[in-house]
């Protein structure tokens, strides 16, 4: 594989990880479903995973960053399996609507499987590594509006956590922002 062409899929896997980020504002902040703390972690896996895959793009293939990226998706995959089982006994109830009959944590983690197959197929490619990218000092348009959408939404998801959560620990059911909420 040509480093242009892992570049690509680098680029790809990045705007499929700012998809589900965005889904996951647009479920949040449009719908109103505020994440829960197991949630919320989930997506720190997401934007970890995320990060691996923006050094990718940004300063080239290297097998540490795709190392980073499968470490986050195997974090987000293990809290997603957590949430998972918590839910699973019949009668212990949901956390969020579902999508296509199965829940957002659901997909989460099926998603988290996805970035880590992908990464671990990118590593069997070693020719990526060995070949020298020219460094223009520029990333094109479609890599440098990727890597801009994840840090806006990495952004976008240290505030929303802050306000959220206030100064404590999140709460477990939320229902509104602590940091916005008036107590009398």
């Amino acid at each position: 594989m040509s480093a242009e062409l892992s570049k690509l899929l680098n680029t790809l896997g990045l705007l499929a990880i700012g998809t589900v980020l965005t889904m996951a504002f647009i479920d949040q902040v449009w719908f109103g479903e505020l994440p829960c703390p197991l949630c919320i972690l989930q997506r720190a896996g997401l934007i970890a995973a995320g990060c691996g895959i923006a050094l990718n793009i940004v300063f080239g293939p290297k097998p540490s960053h795709y190392g980073l990226a499968i470490i986050g998706a195997v974090a987000s995959a293990g809290i997603s399996i957590r949430q998972i089982l918590l839910h699973v006994v019949p009668g212990t109830g949901f956390y969020g609507p579902d999508v296509l009959g199965l829940h957002l944590y659901t997909w989460a983690f099926l998603f988290a499987v996805a970035i880590v197959l992908g990464s671990s197929i990118m590593l069997l490619s070693d020719r990526q590594f060995s070949q020298v990218q020219p460094s223009s000092g520029r990333l094109k348009a479609l890599p440098l509006t990727a890597v801009l959408l994840f840090l806006i939404l990495t952004i976008a998801n240290i505030f929303s956590t802050v306000a959220l959560c206030g100064g404590g620990l999140c709460p477990e059911e939320p229902d509104d922002y602590e940091l916005f909420s008036i107590n009398d």
